[in-house]
């Protein structure tokens, strides 16, 4: 790595923001084309998402041969994975794995935030600053900060008061935090909330879940993988990467059950006996195999009824059941939520659902928590309180672009940018499965690979033709925000009555937007190749002393 001189600006050709899988990958393909690089995390170890979120039952939602890297053929033999989908501590793993097999710990500042990041059109670079004074200057600046790496701190009256222990799963610490045999409340009930619940209950000698708004989850069939399941899939990772990279959603179904393509069967053509039927034999995941259930709320609604018959099933307090139940938004409208005996664990003596539906929350005090009917007392609170998804890290860096226009001010009413990829005034900054690109409505290693090397071959294709700047033009950028708008109108994430971070609602203040791209893995795909073939259609490429639109 090399030592910044402070007070002095350091010269390289590109910045990476972020040490996760994408800024690693980022790493290891710049490299490729000699290009002299550093990246700069904020945590002290490789990982991003998966260093950060420690919290008890953290696991990823994807199939764990699927979530891996495909650029080399020997990391996918070497490295084998225990359960269908690897829980926290082992991705982590995985990824250490991967920064030290391609060494690039050495290229990587830990412990480091950006503070400033400004475009100098005199010099055709970006001066990217850090709280350890690091002053840099490079061509290129590559932001691999994640959707979901923005934490919320919780908003809360009285927060500060609490004399036990308070801790963000967002923000877990390494050392982790003591709960055996305490009194927990958790507060928050999104995906953090629902795979840390069991695990807490577990050990905690009283749990309560304090709950704002009911989520739909389903179970997530993990299991152990045997020595079968991965000699299988290790001889046919190349036939699985391409069914990936061409699906909807970059998932190729390695062991059953993936939607890999749309439902076509609807849900509303099964008279009331066949539904039931169907019900019997599928369960929960009967929600999810009908085509007019995304798109026609009249079959939406049957589909909540169906999932409100299996949350009745299992859990056997029939108020609980009911608050548990959510009744006022669509299946669909948010992240699907995967989990681990989440609803059988309020059969457990030791667990409490509070609806602050109907015991509205006031404040936490010294002593723990108090609603509207009195106070709960914890060793322990943590908040599952979500995150600024998308852009929350984006804006917070201070990025500053052509004319030292603010970022945050051209996305104030939105995020905007060209493919999710760059944004208009921005030039030569790429934002590594941005706003607008399918990123957390996929498979996010595979959506970050194809990023990746979208980004290495534009570097390549500038640096063979005497170029030194690309940037997205307005109109490009327009029509692609439309185009982005377009696909998701008429789907449940942007039903009206949908409140989810894709659009940002979880931000008191945030304009509501719907931030990913529905169109599926495999046509974005198509659509960016696309534009490289008509020689960056829709792009600037610039010289010093010349630019000419493509």
């Amino acid at each position: 790595m090399a030592t910044a001189v402070k007070n002095e600006i350091e010269q390289l050709d590109a910045v990476i923001v972020g040490a996760g899988a994408a800024g690693l990958y980022m790493l290891h393909r710049l490299r490729g084309l000699g290009l002299k690089t550093t990246v700069i995390e904020a945590g002290d170890g490789v990982g991003g998402t998966w260093y950060w979120n420690r919290y008890p039952g953290a696991r990823c939602d994807v199939t764990s041969v699927e979530y891996s890297f495909s650029f080399d053929k020997q990391l996918e033999q070497e490295w084998n994975w225990s359960e269908m989908m690897a829980p926290q501590p082992e991705i982590e793993r995985y990824m250490n794995h991967v920064a030290d097999r391609f060494d690039l710990r050495r290229d990587i500042r830990f412990s480091t935030r950006v503070t400033a990041v400004n475009w100098d059109d005199r010099a055709t670079a970006w001066t990217v600053a850090t709280d350890r004074g690091d002053r840099i200057e490079a061509r290129y600046c590559i932001m691999a900060t994640g959707c979901l790496s923005s934490p919320l701190k919780p908003d809360i009256k009285g927060i500060d008061s609490f004399t036990g222990v308070s801790v963000q799963t967002s923000m877990w610490p390494r050392e982790g935090i003591e709960l055996e045999g305490k009194r927990v409340a958790l507060i928050g009930t999104g995906s953090s909330g629902v795979q840390s619940t069991p695990e807490i209950a577990k050990v905690a000698s009283h749990l309560t879940v304090f709950q704002r708004t009911p989520t739909y989850t389903w179970p997530s069939m993990n299991r152990p993988l045997t020595a079968e399941d991965i000699a299988k899939v290790k001889a046919n990772y190349e036939k699985m990467r391409q069914t990936q990279r061409s699906s909807r959603v970059g998932i190729a179904g390695s062991f059953g059950g993936a939607l890999l393509e749309p439902p076509t069967a609807k849900l509303l053509d099964l008279p009331e006996e066949e539904r039931r039927q169907k019900l019997d034999e599928h369960g929960f995941a009967v929600t999810r195999m009908f085509a007019d259930v995304a798109t026609d709320m009249e079959a939406n609604i049957v589909a909540r009824e169906m999932y409100a018959e299996m949350v009745r099933r299992v859990v056997t307090d029939p108020a609980t059941a009911a608050a548990l139940t959510p009744s006022d938004y669509p299946i669909g409208c948010k992240r699907a939520v995967v989990d681990q005996d989440y609803f059988v664990t309020f059969n457990r003596p030791n667990v409490k659902l509070v609806d602050l539906r109907n015991e509205p929350f006031e404040e936490v005090t010294e002593k723990g928590i108090r609603t509207s009917t009195g106070e709960y007392e914890f060793d322990v609170i943590v908040y599952a309180t979500g995150f600024d998804a998308m852009t929350g890290a984006l804006l917070n860096m201070n990025i500053k672009g052509r004319e030292g226009r603010p970022l945050a001010e051209k996305w104030a009413a939105g995020p905007r940018n060209y493919l999710g990829l760059m944004a208009e005034g921005f030039p030569n900054l790429f934002t590594i499965t941005g706003p607008g690109s399918p990123s957390v409505l996929s498979n996010m290693l595979v959506s970050i690979e194809q990023h990746v090397d979208w980004i290495t071959e534009c570097l390549s294709y500038l640096g063979a033709n005497g170029k030194d700047v690309i940037e997205p033009t307005l109109e490009a950028e327009d029509s692609w925000v439309e185009h982005v708008n377009t696909v998701a109108d008429g789907t449940m994430y942007t039903a009206p009555s949908c409140n989810s971070w894709y659009l940002g609602a979880n931000v008191p203040g945030k304009t509501r937007q719907f931030m990913p791209y529905v169109g599926g893995v495999g046509v974005y795909r198509q659509k960016c190749d696309e534009v490289v073939a008509k020689g960056y259609d829709g792009f600037v490429l610039d010289t010093a002393k010349e630019a000419v639109a493509v």
